[in-house]
């Protein structure tokens, strides 16, 4: 690796618009989240399928699956 060219890697403190915090690293000291795996549906189990005209159950028949 050239010498001088390349960010400082350090410690980052993340802090997520839910309240949550972590650390991680990154090149910046902090960073501010609007979402996060503790509030995002997908990780919460909270995620749900917004099917209006019955797209999934034809998805589901085509492809015959449960």
């Amino acid at each position: 690796m050239k010498k001088n060219i390349h960010p400082e890697y350090m410690e980052c403190s993340i802090s997520c618009a839910c309240g949550n915090q972590f650390v991680s690293m990154s090149n910046k000291p902090e960073m501010k989240i609007d979402i996060c795996n503790e509030c995002h549906p997908f990780f919460t189990g909270s995620e749900k399928i917004v099917d209006a005209t019955g797209r999934v159950e034809k998805f589901k028949k085509k492809y015959n699956l449960k």
